[in-house]
């Protein structure tokens, strides 16, 4: 899919209300979960991590914290003895406090708001944003990428999809379906979800206007180097942007990078 438009998607709107953002992230985390979306980038990121002498991550723009279990447990049997910390500009207490529960804190949380574009000096570790990235026009996502350099940390970008049309037809039918079928499993319980699931449905109507128009406004391989590129005129980052295939079939797209200094020099691009 070339077709890349900037329309808006609810969640963006700092208006739209918490409680519908909050049922829609939590089904967004549960499936990127129970499918392992990001487990193909595990290698990726450890060798960020390593090319750069850190074991924390930064994960911006987290959301409802989906999948960062999964990445978690695939860096661990990796052999990285990685932790998270989590970041939002409209951070998810609730649902981050589960997941430190559960990970015995291996995966904590910054509880005030953090501007991806701007993160605080005293926020440190590899930088990394999941299935956020397309929520940023160029202008903002190459802030977001400068940040990082200028900062001398590395970043890693991953959407959870290749960007084809057959995810748009999947967005439009059977994850809907999916999502009314899975609700009642979502943790931690939250009656406002069943309600606004089921007796009043914004959450599945928002979550499929949402998901469509994520795939549309993800960036391809070429621009995202391009963005990189922008935000690195003087190269002080290796860059490396691709895509990495599930053995089911699922794609992720990634950009990724660390400073010069910690790395080899590396290709550009990764089918």
């Amino acid at each position: 899919m070339r077709l890349r438009l900037r329309l808006f998607e609810f969640e963006d709107l700092p208006w739209f209300p918490a409680t519908i953002r909050a049922g829609m992230m939590d089904y967004l985390r549960f499936m990127i979960s129970a499918l392992g979306t990001y487990r193909p980038i595990a290698p990726l990121l450890a060798e960020g991590l390593a090319r750069t002498a850190q074991t924390r991550i930064l994960e911006l723009g987290a959301g409802a914290g989906g999948g960062t279990e999964t990445v978690l447990a695939a860096l661990r049997a990796l052999g990285q003895q990685a932790t998270i910390t989590l970041t939002d500009l409209y951070p998810q207490p609730a649902a981050w406090a589960d997941i430190a529960h559960r990970t015995n804190g291996a995966i904590g949380f910054e509880p005030t708001s953090v501007n991806a574009l701007a993160v605080p000096a005293q926020l440190t570790g590899f930088r990394t944003i999941f299935s956020a990235f397309h929520h940023f026009p160029p202008d903002a996502a190459t802030a977001m990428l400068r940040d990082a350099v200028r900062a001398g940390t590395g970043i890693g970008v991953f959407e959870g999809a290749g960007k084809h049309w057959a995810e748009l037809l999947l967005a439009l039918t059977v994850l809907p379906v999916a999502q009314l079928l899975l609700t009642p499993f979502f943790r931690p319980f939250r009656l406002s979800r069943l309600v606004f699931t089921y007796l009043i449905p914004l959450i599945p109507l928002f979550t499929i206007w949402d998901g469509a128009v994520s795939l549309l406004r993800m960036y391809s391989v070429d621009e995202l180097l391009a963005l990189a590129y922008a935000a690195d005129p003087a190269g002080a980052f290796t860059w490396q942007a691709g895509k990495k295939r599930h053995w089911w079939g699922p794609q992720v797209t990634y950009l990724i990078g660390w400073p010069v200094g910690a790395a080899q020099p590396a290709s550009n691009h990764d089918a």
